[in-house]
């Protein structure tokens, strides 16, 4: 019987993770039952919310057992197939395990449509960051034509889909990231009218007041801490607040507390709205038919940061927490058809 690989959860992070939270071990190449095909791994998805599957508390993600293999966004190529409408040589993602090769029933697959897009977009801006921005900001947040909306995360694979489609939507657009390369981007490339370098400025509140003339009608939350305090005194009347993600308190040991900031949502009768992508799985399609056609014609532009080798998938995990990436992390597994 053929071998292959996976990563498994060594131990729970104690802060950051670092490579003695995996364990990469050889097992036997798993055969699918009926109704399940097996899937080779091309690309892993590595992602921001994994962390908090690494803790043992519950979270909107269920967390892995340590000694259990991980799971990730994957795009992979049918190997075998025991499923009617998915035959060996179709790509396809889905949630699978941090694994060369694993086994999926087919219901929990989707087909990766080529003509949509480089197939591995299907885990970045035609995947789940792109229909989270998606939502998140067209759903939850509601810009409108003339607000002033600020992305925190803004160079990542959910804040630059996000400013995007908020140009679309007629807003001006204001992202935070930590990189001058970063800020580059997201000015030159994708059309955002202002940027922060947080890490280059000692006054994050007076450089987000200067950009933000005018107030902040919309704010898309991916980070908290200090980013999001530098926001709170500038929401106007109504302003709308999509709390995505809080990466800036994902490795705490202990959660800090913050300034008492809520009386600022009396005077600015403001809505703060957290929201998860698995709630709108019924309207993936609509997400991603709009999402294709913005790419297709050129108006939404994407960045992809891909890690090379399945051996090297928690060190672009951990890459995450340092900033390394532009763009979707993602790790190259194989190629297709190898």
């Amino acid at each position: 019987m053929a071998d292959t690989r996976q990563w498994r959860l060594a131990s729970r992070p104690v802060g950051e993770p670092s490579r003695e939270n995996f364990d990469l071990v050889t097992i036997d190449r798993p055969e699918p039952g009926p109704g399940e095909v097996l899937v080779r791994t091309l690309y892993q998805s590595v992602d921001p919310y994994m962390r908090g599957r690494m803790r043992d508390a519950e979270s909107y993600a269920e967390p892995w057992d340590v000694g259990d293999p991980m799971k990730a966004g994957v795009v992979g190529e049918v190997v075998e197939s025991n499923y009617d409408g998915l035959e060996a040589g179709d790509v396809v993602t889905g949630e699978l395990l941090w694994a060369e090769h694993a086994v999926a029933h087919g219901d929990e697959l989707r087909q990766v449509n080529p003509d949509h897009g480089p197939i591995s977009t299907a885990l970045g801006v035609l995947g789940m960051p792109g229909v989270t921005a998606y939502f998140g900001l067209l759903d939850v947040a509601e810009p409108k034509p003339g607000d002033t909306v600020v992305v925190s995360a803004a160079a990542g694979a959910v804040g630059s889909v996000v400013g995007q489609l908020a140009r679309l939507s007629g807003a001006r657009v204001v992202g935070t990231a930590g990189s001058d390369e970063k800020i580059e981007w997201l000015t030159d490339d994708l059309g955002f009218d202002a940027a922060i370098n947080y890490e280059a400025t000692d006054d994050l509140s007076g450089a987000m007041a200067e950009a933000c003339p005018d107030g902040i009608d919309v704010y898309f939350d991916n980070v908290g801490g200090p980013i999001t305090d530098a926001v709170w005194p500038l929401l106007n009347v109504r302003s709308r607040v999509a709390v995505c993600g809080q990466i800036s308190i994902y490795n705490a040991t202990e959660v800090p507390t913050g300034p008492r900031k809520l009386a600022k949502l009396i005077e600015s009768r403001a809505r703060v709205e957290g929201f998860l992508v698995r709630d709108y799985e019924g309207r993936w399609g609509e997400a991603l038919q709009r999402l294709s056609t913005f790419v297709r014609e050129d108006e939404l532009h994407y960045r992809e940061n891909v890690v090379e080798g399945f051996e090297n998938a928690p060190d672009a995990f951990m890459g995450l927490f340092e900033g390394e990436n532009i763009g979707k992390q993602l790790v190259e597994v194989a190629e297709r058809g190898d």
